[in-house]
C-alpha cells in the first residue's frame, strides 16, 4: 500500500480535477480492505438536528453502511415517519410492515421489527412506516412515553448477549427534524449525539437551539446523553461562507468536529432513489470516500470517549 501511495503524484492546485483525482485515489488506497476497531462496548448514537435538510439521513445510512463495510455490526432505527433511511437502506417499510412505530405505540419487541440490509448482512435496520406519522398524538397518553424506544433496545441488546450473538457495535439512530415525542425518545435511547451541520448561513444558530434542547434533556431524562460528534456536511471549498462556517464550527467545538468533512455530490443525493448508500452506488465518489473517512474517525474517537 505505501509503495501505491508514494507513486501518486504530488496534487497540483492549479488543476483542481487533477488534484481532486490524486486525493481521492489516496484516500481510497488508505481505505481500501480495511478493517476498523470495535468499540468496548456498543455505542448508541442519535444523530439529531432541529434544523431540516442537513444530511441527517444522509449521514446516518452512509455511517452506517461504511462502518458495516468495514466489518462491524450495525443496527439503524429509523425514526422519521418519513422513512427515508429505510428507503436507502433497501428496506421494505410500506404501511403494516412491523416497523418502529409497533415498537413505541403497541410494544412490540424490536428484534420482530429488524430486518437486514440486502447489500450488507451485518446492517440490520428497524424500517418507518407511514404510520408512524400519527404516532406523536397517540404516545402523548402512553405511561413512559418518553423511554419506550430505550427500553425496547436494551431489551434487544441484552437478549442477543443471553443467545450469545454477535454484539451491535453501533447503534443509530434517524430522527425526523422537529422536537416532538419522536425526537424525544430518540435522544433519551442514545448516549451520545452526532451532529451533521450544514455548511451554511442558519447552521450555528440551529445549533445553539439544539444544544439548548440537548442540556434540557440530560438534567431532565438522561444525564448520560451528550454531543459526542458534529460532521460538517454539504460542505463547497470554493466559497467564502462555507469556509467560514466550517471555521466557526471547529474553533467553538473543536473537540467534537470530525477532521473530515462532507463534500456536496451529486452521486450522494442520486444512490437513494436507487435504494442504496452511495457505499454502494458509487463506492469510489468523492463523497463515498469522505463518509468512510468520517466512519473511520468515528471509531477511532471510541477509546477515548
Amino acid at each position: 500500500m505505501r509503495e501505491i501511495l508514494d507513486s501518486l503524484p504530488d496534487e497540483d492546485e492549479t488543476t483542481p480535477l487533477a488534484a481532486q483525482l490524486v486525493l481521492d485515489t489516496r484516500r481510497r488506497v488508505s481505505l481500501d480492505g480495511q478493517k476498523f476497531r470495535r468499540p468496548p462496548h456498543t455505542r448508541i448514537i442519535t444523530v439529531a438536528n432541529q434544523k431540516g435538510g442537513v444530511g441527517k439521513t444522509t449521514t446516518t445510512v452512509n455511517l452506517a453502511a461504511a462502518l458495516a463495510q468495514a466489518g462491524l455490526n450495525v443496527l439503524v432505527i429509523d425514526n422519521d415517519p418519513q422513512g427515508n433511511a429505510s428507503t436507502a437502506l433497501g428496506i421494505d417499510h410500506r404501511s403494516g410492515v412491523p416497523s418502529v412505530y409497533e415498537v413505541l405505540v403497541e410494544g412490540m419487541l424490536l428484534a420482530d421489527t429488524i430486518q437486514p440490509c440486502p447489500e450488507f448482512p451485518n446492517l440490520l435496520c428497524v424500517p418507518a412506516t407511514i404510520d408512524l406519522s400519527g404516532a406523536e398524538i397517540e404516545l402523548v397518553s402512553l405511561v413512559s412515553r418518553e423511554t419506550r424506544l430505550r427500553r425496547a433496545l436494551d431489551v434487544y441488546l441484552e437478549g442477543r448477549a443471553t443467545q450469545g450473538l454477535p454484539r451491535i457495535d453501533y447503534v443509530l439512530v434517524d430522527c425526523p427534524p422537529s422536537l416532538g415525542l419522536l425526537t424525544l425518545n430518540a435522544f433519551v435511547t442514545g448516549r451520545e449525539v452526532l451532529i451533521p451541520i450544514q455548511c451554511e448561513y442558519y447552521a450555528l444558530e440551529g445549533l445553539s437551539q439544539l444544544l439548548k434542547t440537548i442540556q434540557l434533556i440530560q438534567a431532565h431524562l438522561n444525564p448520560d446523553l451528550h454531543v459526542s460528534t458534529i460532521l460538517l456536511t454539504m460542505y463547497d471549498a470554493r466559497t467564502n461562507l462555507a469556509q467560514q462556517v466550517a471555521s466557526e464550527v471547529r474553533e467553538h467545538f473543536g473537540k467534537e468536529t470530525l477532521k473530515t468533512s462532507v463534500p456536496r455530490s451529486v452521486r450522494v443525493s442520486e444512490a437513494p432513489s436507487h435504494g442504496l448508500t452511495v457505499i454502494s452506488y458509487e463506492p469510489n465518489s468523492t463523497g463515498a470516500l469522505a463518509y468512510r473517512e468520517a466512519a473511520r474517525e468515528l471509531t477511532e474517537r471510541a477509546t477515548v470517549l
